[in-house]
């Protein structure tokens, strides 16, 4: 079994596959959730070498998915929270 984080594995393929270390670096330390790092993972290890902007552009996407999925989660339990509030009010009284 493989300890390494995502991280490291995001920075090793991509150097593997011939990308600047520091460009697999900033990719790399960008990609730190097991959510963002497994997409990322997928995208280059599925395609040739990409020019770097695809890259890029490919890690922006993935951090706006991620801050779209958590703005989502975050407003649903705000959401749940004042309909407990409203079901639950007068009970006390």
């Amino acid at each position: 079994m493989d300890d390494r984080n995502i991280t490291d594995k995001i920075y090793d393929l991509m150097i593997e596959k011939g990308y600047p270390e520091a460009f697999a670096r900033i990719i790399s330390c960008e990609m730190n959730t097991e959510f963002t790092g497994n997409r990322m993972y997928g995208y280059i290890a599925r395609n040739q070498l990409l020019r770097l902007e695809d890259v890029a552009d490919e890690m922006l996407a993935i951090k706006s998915d991620r801050d779209r999925i958590k703005s989502k989660h975050i407003s649903e339990q705000a959401q749940s929270a004042i309909n407990l509030m409203y079901r639950t009010q007068g009970e006390d009284e």
